[in-house]
């Protein structure tokens, strides 16, 4: 059995996506030990705590030093002794120690289709303006290992999704979530734990 924890900074959309699939059997061989979030106020707590996960809060806020928050984020994670961390709508960049120590067992859900708007300040809603400002007509989400770089890492898996008229960046983001991030960040952790990957 694989023990996971996921880390979250806000609503957790796609950490409900991850328990409905454990739930459904569409993931398998996976424990979901912790639910971590850097913002007290993060919903995705809530819905760990209502789906019986022990749900943590480690808030850069708490601590005097970046140094000092980064040192306590790992000491939480290595007390759960996890096979795979899932970030779930993480808005920190991880400690380099901390990538170190789980090399190719920290993965990311990212809302485009890797290379393309990614990197430094690509997060959240301002990727799905970016793309409708330069017009492209497919986007979509990927998931990829987690390296020192910002969306930088090996590529798991990428699904495309239809950029359609009239769409505000709100539409697009709730399109690429329901039909990417949502179908292939639980596949991805059920490779992972079944050895496929």
């Amino acid at each position: 059995m694989m023990r996971v924890g996921i880390l979250v900074s806000g609503s957790g959309t796609n950490l409900q996506a991850i328990i409905d699939a454990v739930n459904s059997g569409d993931i398998t061989n996976v424990s979901l030990e912790v639910v971590i979030s850097n913002k007290k106020d993060a919903y995705a707590l809530t819905r760990a705590e209502d789906n019986n996960i022990p749900a943590e809060c480690v808030c850069v806020k708490d601590y005097e030093t970046r140094d000092a928050f980064n040192r306590a984020l790992t000491e939480r994670i290595d007390s759960y002794h996890l096979d795979l961390i899932v970030l779930a709508g993480f808005l920190m960049v991880l400690p380099p120690e901390l990538i170190a120590k789980y090399r190719n067992k920290i993965i990311n859900i990212h809302p485009s289709l890797i290379p393309s708007f990614c990197g430094k300040g690509f997060y959240g809603l301002h990727v799905h303006e970016k793309v409708l400002e330069r017009g492209v007509k497919i986007t979509g989400a990927t998931v990829h290992f987690v390296d020192e770089g910002t969306d930088t890492g090996p590529i798991i898996y990428q699904k495309a999704v239809e950029v359609l008229p009239g769409d505000t960046p709100e539409i697009l983001q709730r399109r690429v979530m329901e039909q990417a991030e949502w179908k292939i960040l639980p596949a991805a952790i059920n490779a992972i734990a079944n050895g496929e990957l």
